[in-house]
């Protein structure tokens, strides 16, 4: 099925897709890009996308116990070897390599 857009969206949408293209946009990307990767986990391997209880006292709760389970299972990894691929510097990073 193809779908044909009104000119003003259209014309948006190559604005924004131009704009992906750009440094700047990629400077702002990457500062996304090691959150991307930890809710992508969270959802693929501890099913974060649906709260289990109701009440925000208990999902939150939940929300913290995934967190330490992520936390966990990249201590063990880590322990193991497999060490995460570098997706962006960290301002620590940035400030040992001016020193």
């Amino acid at each position: 099925m193809i779908s044909v857009r009104p000119r003003e969206q259209h014309e948006a949408l190559q604005a924004a897709r131009r704009c992906e293209q750009t440094p700047a946009f990629a400077k702002q990307y990457a500062q996304r890009e090691g959150i991307e990767a930890t809710i992508s986990q969270g959802v693929r391997a501890f099913d974060m996308r649906r709260s289990r209880y109701v009440g925000t006292n208990k999902t939150h709760l939940q929300h913290v116990s995934i967190a330490a389970a992520i936390n966990l299972v990249r201590f063990v990894a880590w322990l193991d070897g497999d060490l995460p691929a570098p997706t962006r510097v960290t301002p620590f990073q940035k400030l040992c390599s001016v020193a």
